[in-house]
């Protein structure tokens, strides 16, 4: 394993949030922005919200950018980023111009992240068969890069307006295999990892693990002289004490217990909470005790960007904020991570 940050460079940390918390769609999004107005007051570099269309279980938000704009408008200094569009689904030429007028007005603070993915029954309201996905994300990309790069569109020479050449160089891919890392290194775009790794045997490599030969492939296929950008997403509910974060154990176990059963996967007998959680790579505990769980956690020290994210859990608004605030904290033991902006951290 070797580190990927450069001598010298600043790791960036931030929050990301899929807009799971009990209540109505105006309470998710009032909420979302408040936690992100919290990131910048403590520091964090960036925040992250992620499309989902149709499931308000699985995501509370379909129109990222609507959101970011009025977190642009509340906030002044942190980064705003996709993470991720459903590229598949999105006209690509309206992406980038949604894209181009947000980075505009946020003062060049977004961080455009997209990729394939999206539940499989998003797929045919919008006309598409998910068996395309791979395919449609393909065309759409590259329709995405050339509007943005400022490439002819009409046939009497109308380019994207607002022109947003700079945004090239913040979009950011996700995939879960080495494979489709490799083809975005050599796109020289950033990589995007999940909090987590599909695993087909409960004895599988840990997360972290299997994100290792990710890694590696990206970075051998990134062209020379681009330097590489990395995000590690990572489940993570801090809160004060040793006893509050037993309360959060359990819903976590059971909201997480979904992707086991995605998986097809039967828990072993004797099983314990702290096993099951760490299989599921969520991390809920007191800053001592998740610095203790994530030191394992090689891909940290490889990443060019962390991102903490209380789902699975998705507890109380509260409680995400003073997760936030202690992110910090844990940041800079975990990460040698400063903040943005000297700020006072309890």
């Amino acid at each position: 394993m070797t580190t990927t940050t450069q001598e010298g460079a600043r790791r960036r940390l931030g929050f990301f949030t899929r807009l799971l918390d009990d209540g109505t769609a105006l309470q998710r999004y009032r909420n979302a922005l408040a936690q992100f107005v919290r990131a910048e007051e403590v520091g964090l570099d960036t925040v992250w919200v992620a499309q989902h269309h149709f499931h308000e279980a699985e995501g509370g938000l379909p129109s990222p950018f609507v959101l970011l704009a009025q977190a642009a408008a509340l906030t002044s200094r942190i980064r705003l980023g996709t993470g991720i569009v459903t590229l598949p689904l999105e006209a690509p030429l309206r992406v980038a111009e949604d894209a181009a007028v947000l980075h505009l007005l946020s003062g060049g603070r977004l961080e455009l992240g997209i990729g394939s993915g999206g539940t499989p029954s998003s797929f045919p309201p919008f006309g598409h068969d998910p068996a395309d996905r791979a395919a449609i994300y393909d065309r759409h990309r590259e329709a995405l890069v050339s509007a943005l790069h400022g490439e002819p569109l009409t046939a009497d020479g109308g380019a994207l307006y607002p022109a947003a050449p700079s945004l090239v160089d913040v979009i950011w891919e996700a995939t879960f295999s080495a494979e489709g890392a490799a083809r975005i290194g050599r796109r020289g775009n950033g990589l995007m990892l999940s909090r987590t790794q599909p695993r087909r045997e409960w004895a599988a490599p840990s997360s972290p693990q299997v994100q290792e030969a990710v890694v590696d492939a990206y970075l051998a296929a990134l062209p020379d002289g681009v330097a590489p950008r990395i995000l590690a997403s990572r489940s993570v509910l801090l809160v004060d004490t040793e006893a509050e974060a037993a309360s959060w154990v359990r819903r976590g176990i059971d909201r997480g217990r979904s992707f086991v059963d995605a998986q097809g996967l039967a828990i072993p007998a004797g099983t314990t909470d702290a096993e099951l959680l760490a299989w599921l790579d969520i991390h809920i505990g007191t800053p001592e005790q998740v610095l203790a769980a994530l030191a394992a956690d090689t891909i940290l020290a490889r990443a060019t960007d962390v991102a903490f994210q209380p789902h699975p859990v998705d507890p109380p608004h509260e409680t995400v904020l003073r997760s936030i605030e202690l992110t910090a904290r844990v940041g800079r033991e975990l990460l040698d991570w400063s903040p943005a902006d000297a700020v006072a951290v309890n």
